[in-house]
């Protein structure tokens, strides 16, 4: 039985984003005719309030512009459109209830019935969005902080102590030293190592290092050098490419010489 979407209320629209909130597309696992079909409901961008269903809008306009759908799909009954008026959009609750349960009393199920098969790849994919939700530790970052005081009488052991009193998920604090800078002021030089996706060093120097209470001690806070740490496999690819081009080099050197060797001979 093909399932019908009623994409004309505010009723139907609820359903249809809790429908997709599972789903990428209306059936299946790529985007089908049943797609073109709902989308060319829409005579306007659905409301940003449906999250899924502006997710999955946006996603069908994109693929329309740049390679089309060419799948069949299982077919789908729209019914409705998407162009109703604002009059429409604040119309009261209970009128859109007594819609749907008319909609109940027919014989056609408003998203059809799903199969077990269905409902265990909803929850696969489920647990794959919610997996690819969690935090990944992107690439890393070594900086070179210069950090100042407000004169020679400020205690630059308070200072760093206060400085290495901040911590961040993603910020670990290296060695230090003290620079002299002039008029017997010096100032703390202090490594640090970021993870780039949860720490942005300027913001730790502006809400974090020059604000109460570590101001106190701090003036002014100055990135010397800031690198990327090159991960670990990306590191011992870059030197297993070097030591190959090092073994060809050697292999047309010595065809190199025995050819000439053998020229000379005759």
């Amino acid at each position: 039985m093909a399932p019908t979407f009623y994409v004309g209320s505010e009723a139907g629209l609820k359903k249809l984003d809790e429908y997709l909130l599972t789903r990428s597309y209306i059936s299946g696992y790529q985007a089908s005719k049943d797609d073109l079909t709902v989308h060319a409901a829409f005579t306007k961008a659905p409301s940003a309030q449906y999250v899924n269903v502006s997710r999955w809008f946006n996603h069908i306009e994109a693929l329309l512009r740049i390679s089309g759908v060419s799948a069949e799909g299982s077919g789908v009954i729209v019914e409705g459109s998407a162009s109703f008026t604002e009059e429409a959009d604040a119309a009261p609750v209970a009128d859109a209830k007594a819609a749907a349960d008319e909609d109940d009393d027919s014989d056609v199920d408003l998203f059809g019935e799903e199969t077990e098969e269905e409902k265990k790849a909803a929850e696969d994919r489920a647990a794959a969005m919610k997996a690819s939700g969690k935090k990944k530790e992107s690439g890393k970052s070594s900086v070179l902080m210069d950090v100042k005081p407000w004169d020679d009488e400020t205690d630059m052991k308070k200072l760093e102590e206060a400085v290495r009193s901040v911590e961040l998920e993603g910020l670990l604090w290296g060695a230090s030293k003290l620079v002299p800078v002039g008029y017997g002021i010096k100032k703390l030089q202090i490594m640090l190592t970021i993870v780039d996706d949860l720490v942005s060093v300027d913001t730790l120097i502006e809400e974090r290092l020059t604000e109460e209470p570590i101001n106190e001690y701090v003036q002014s806070c100055d990135i010397v050098a800031f690198n990327k740490i090159l991960h670990q496999w990306w590191t011992g690819c870059y030197c297993e490419a070097w030591r190959l081009i090092f073994v060809l080099l050697c292999f047309i050197l010595s065809r190199k010489i025995i050819y000439q060797t053998l020229l000379f001979q005759f």
